[in-house]
């Protein structure tokens, strides 16, 4: 057993935090959580420690006098490890003063923000598509003269900093750009700064892999079977080992170590996006973080009996310098389906959840939404029904169990007004 000890930087409703507390667990890794709230806020909800993630400097000062305080060398950590990318700069600060293996703060800040990226992408060459700066509230018939301009359509409207396709929408016309922006005004506020880009066409493509002193292992390639193409994005199916040609995924992770490189990211996970089309692939982002919700639960490495090592577990061997076992993952193929929401409301039930586990192939079904709370769909949303896990023989069965699991469920949603009757 290890006597490591990591401290992992969450939000308080963060689906990943406890998958990566239990692979601590296993590994015999001491995990000490800081979530993204104010220190006395998180007291109160039983939080060891607490910031405020959207102050990265403050907040990483706040950490480092909190563990100060604890004192001794037995307080020493071996690992800090942002959960989401709202904590990734504060990591890279803490891990820096700690004299931990980091990311550059800058690096890490810049694959959290989408300008900011898109800038360092362009610079180093990546292939990305035209983009520019705007700010909400500004003049709108200024916004898409320029956007008109700059990049044509049709386009994408994309908040800097919101995860999960949020705020994110296409316009292939003037009056759907004016639209789209006022749209995004009334997710993220007025005077906020936001991107336009030009759409990529061509099907999506996720990786999931580590990175080592820049170099990166590819652990997997998900394909996105349901088409991409707005005007919002709510992504449904990953599924692996990916079904595109070997030299087209060989092309995939040359363009995302490229990419990665671009922006100065060196260690720990990434999650990338990235576009395939006749051109080759085009990078739609690189996240320095692993796959969001619960989608990791997939993924198994080292075995094709067992239970394996997560990909919690690797991340976390790899941040407390502990061996790392196999990279290669099972040989079974993979998928998971992400459950969109079907309509804005209350969720009252769910029916079929049985039935859905029951379909050939289905490891689970996961419904994380809580029952009479609001649901709101993309492009506002910021979160799915649950996830359905799929294991099989090959990716086309696989999704054709997620499909069919899907099938099965059944959501009665309230509208919001029956709240008042």
């Amino acid at each position: 057993m290890s006597s490591k000890r990591a401290l992992l930087l969450t939000t308080p409703n963060s689906y990943r935090t406890q998958d990566y507390v239990d692979a601590a667990a296993r590994l015999g890794i001491e995990a000490v959580v800081a979530v993204d709230l104010p220190r006395t806020l998180a007291e109160e909800w039983n939080f060891p420690l607490g910031a405020d993630f959207g102050r990265p400097v403050q907040a990483s000062e706040q950490l480092i006098d909190a563990l100060a305080d604890s004192g001794g060398e037995e307080n020493r950590y071996d690992a800090v490890l942002a959960l989401d990318d709202s904590g990734s700069r504060v990591a890279a600060l803490v891990a820096q003063k700690l004299g931990l293996p980091h990311n550059d703060p800058m690096a890490a800040e810049a694959a959290r923000n989408k300008f900011r990226m898109r800038t360092m992408l362009a610079a180093c060459g990546a292939p990305v598509p035209a983009f520019a700066e705007f700010r909400t509230g500004d003049n709108l018939k200024e916004i898409i003269a320029r956007a008109e301009e700059a990049i044509g359509y049709p386009c994408v409207v994309k908040p800097e900093e919101l995860n999960g396709s949020r705020g994110v929408i296409r316009a292939n016309l003037r009056c759907e750009l004016g639209a789209a922006v006022r749209r995004l005004t009334a997710l993220i506020g007025d005077k906020q700064p936001f991107l336009i880009e030009g759409y990529i066409p061509g099907v999506e493509i996720a990786l999931e892999g580590l990175l080592d002193r820049d170099r990166l292992h590819c652990l997997a390639l998900f394909d996105k079977p349901d088409p991409l193409e707005g005007p919002y994005f709510e992504e449904t199916i990953y599924v692996t080992p990916s079904r595109l040609h070997l030299e087209t995924q060989n092309r995939i992770v040359e363009t995302t170590e490229a990419a990665a490189r671009g922006l100065g990211l060196q260690t720990g996970p990434i999650h990338a996006e990235l576009r395939i089309n006749d051109d080759g692939p085009w990078i739609v982002e690189v996240a320095g973080r692993s796959i969001g919700g619960l989608c990791s639960r997939i993924l198994r490495f080292g075995m094709e009996v067992g239970n394996g090592s997560s990909l919690e577990d690797l991340i976390l061997r790899q941040a407390c310098g502990l061996p790392l076992e196999s990279l290669e993952r099972e040989s079974q193929a993979g998928g998971v389906m992400m459950i969109p929401i079907p309509e804005a409301g209350i969720l009252r039930r769910v029916n079929g959840v049985e039935e859905a586990r029951r379909v050939a192939g289905i490891e689970d079904v996961q419904i994380t939404a809580r029952l009479d709370q609001s649901i709101v769909p993309l492009p506002e949303g910021d979160a799915y029904l649950g996830f359905i896990f799929a294991k099989g023989p090959s990716p086309a069965q696989v999704e054709e169990s997620l499909r069919n699991a899907h099938g099965s469920l059944r959501f009665e949603v309230d509208p919001e007004f029956a709240l008042a009757q």
